[in-house]
């Protein structure tokens, strides 16, 4: 967004809305190319999760993730992930929750 890298955790299957994303952070987002996604976050395309990242980035989850009670995120490699709850997950990252999927 803008000049800014955040990461926006939500459900495997859900579709980030372009209008919902630029109505919540006041600018269009691109996706990151998969050299900028290590670059910032240390984990490869894939494996990125929210905790242990490479440069502070603001993480962002949608609130699709409060339909389940666990989820998992990627934990920084492809074949691997953690189980926790919505809630300790955006604890945990200092998240802020958002409405940005269709």
């Amino acid at each position: 967004v803008k000049n800014d890298i955040i990461l926006v955790v939500a459900k495997g299957d859900a579709r980030l809305d372009n209008k919902k994303l630029k109505s919540t952070f006041g600018a269009k987002a691109r996706m990151l190319s998969s050299d900028e996604v290590v670059s910032a976050t240390g984990h490869p395309v894939g494996g990125v999760c929210p905790f242990g990242l490479e440069t502070p980035i603001s993480v962002y989850c949608d609130v699709s993730l409060k339909h389940y009670a666990e989820v998992l995120p990627a934990a920084g490699a492809i074949h691997s992930a953690v189980r926790i709850t919505p809630e300790r997950m955006a604890e945990l990252t200092s998240a802020t929750w958002v409405d940005v999927c269709q």
